[in-house]
């Protein structure tokens, strides 16, 4: 007999994870997506897996680092994101980051081509028809207004939601390297392309204290009436947010000048603004850490009193979006399904999981087990000491219902280590054992879940 379908509404990273995780336990699916029948405040393209905001999915250290952790999790379990983002990688010292075309095409025809997924085009408006008995919702922080609003009835819970925003992009031939220079942090990366992954704008103390007062006096987006209560996710800040909060703020936060030696100047700047390679190409640059929501015209004059960026054109320029997300512990199960209706499973954002990275692993976790289901075989979930269990357990029931925010996937939602084993660690080697009880435990539970399968 033909197996029925899971349904997967959303083909951003959560959904398109999803749909290839299904496939890859022989379970058909039929993967919605409303781009480009209907598109959203961020999307460009139609594409699968489209980056809107930064094209980084951070740290790829998986001895020292959670978010590599979690790369090094997903790709154990095939991911597609971390497949494609090996073939599409741009030099970003110890970070992994993409050309956000090439990456987005490239998901986009491994999906499109699976035998076992089929793709259809068009929004699904409010809650799925009722023969669809299972369903991944994964619909991101831009989930439709028909879509939230229908879940909003069924959960009798309104939605939370907070700000995110857009940092601008400037093109390469436009930026003065008279002034900036490449050089990652510290030097960091295998490579002299990984060493050189960074364009720097170093500034003055003067010139530093005049970007800030012409950053707080910039004119900025005005907020509806109904928006004006919804906070920013902290992980995410406009800049103009950040400097609100004290003239040096930004010098110790995206701005700061540590592990750079300016060629151009023996003389050390007082903050640094840093560029990020944005397409393989390197005709684009992204600048980190410059979220904003400052109006076009504003934003353009205040970039360009940036050392370095006086000439610069814009490839696209910053700009901010409202986001919604579930109350996930008080509305999801274990198994990330809806509690008001189990054959609703919800992965990536909309379960206030934060960042490409982690909303892509919940969706890898939400098609496991949606196929397991289907194919009538229990699945366990993840040890709370991996990274994809912590943020499972996080979202799921171990964060606070009253007070949930967005996460981003991080040490301190793991079980603390056992200190009577080996005593007190510094730092870095905390980071270690805290990489290395996860790798093993992940491994076992692994191999446990492909003998069930």
């Amino acid at each position: 007999m033909a197996t029925e379908p899971i349904h997967i509404i959303g083909g951003g990273m959560a959904g398109s994870e999803a749909a290839w995780a299904c496939a890859a336990l022989g379970v058909p699916v039929v993967l919605h997506e409303m781009r480009p029948v209907r598109g959203t405040e961020a999307h460009q393209t139609g594409g699968f897996a489209e980056l809107v905001c930064s094209n980084s999915f951070r740290s790829d250290d998986d001895e020292t680092n959670a978010v590599g952790l979690l790369h090094w999790e997903m790709r154990r379990l095939g991911s597609i994101m971390m497949e494609c983002a090996a073939g599409a990688a741009v030099p970003a010292g110890g970070a992994l980051a993409v050309d956000r075309d090439v990456f987005s095409q490239a998901v986009t025809a491994k999906l499109e081509a699976h035998p076992l997924i089929t793709v259809e085009r068009g929004e699904v408006a409010g809650l799925p028809p009722a023969d669809w008995s299972s369903v991944i919702v994964a619909t991101g922080p831009l989930t439709s207004p028909a879509l939230a609003g229908a879940i909003r009835e069924l959960t009798g819970e309104a939605s939370l939601a907070f700000f995110d925003a857009i940092a601008p992009i400037v093109h390469f031939d436009t930026v003065d390297l008279s002034k900036a220079w490449f050089q990652s942090r510290y030097d960091k990366g295998e490579t002299e392309e990984e060493r050189t992954a960074y364009l720097n704008c170093p500034l003055s103390r003067e010139q530093y204290e005049a970007f800030i007062d012409a950053l707080l006096a910039a004119e900025k987006t005005e907020f509806k009436d109904w928006e004006r209560d919804t906070p920013y996710f902290e992980g995410c800040l406009p800049i103009e947010v950040m400097a609100e909060r004290g003239r040096e703020t930004l010098r110790f936060g995206p701005l700061k000048p540590v592990g750079l030696t300016n060629p151009h100047s023996p003389e050390k700047p007082y903050a640094v603004v840093q560029l990020r390679r944005d397409n393989a190409l390197g005709t684009l640059y992204n600048l980190v850490g410059f979220q904003t929501k400052m109006k076009y015209g504003a934003q353009a004059e205040v970039l360009r009193s940036i050392p370095g960026l006086e000439g610069a054109e814009f490839a696209r320029l910053g700009g901010i979006h409202r986001n919604t997300f579930l109350n996930s512990p008080k509305l999801l199960d274990g198994a990330m399904r809806l509690k008001a209706d189990p054959r609703l499973r919800f992965a990536g954002q909309v379960t206030g999981v934060e960042g490409y990275v982690e909303s892509g692993a919940m969706g890898i976790l939400a098609g496991r087990f949606a196929a397991m289901e289907r194919l009538g075989r229990a699945l366990p979930p993840p040890p709370g000491d991996t990274a994809l269990g912590a943020l499972l357990a996080h979202i799921t029931g171990g964060a606070e219902a009253e007070t949930f925010q967005p996460m981003n996937v991080n040490f301190g939602l793991m079980p603390p280590l056992d200190q009577a084993r080996g005593g007190r660690r510094g730092k870095q080697d905390r980071k270690r054992a805290y990489c290395a009880r996860a790798k093993a435990s992940f491994e076992t539970w692994l191999a446990e879940t492909r003998a069930a399968a």
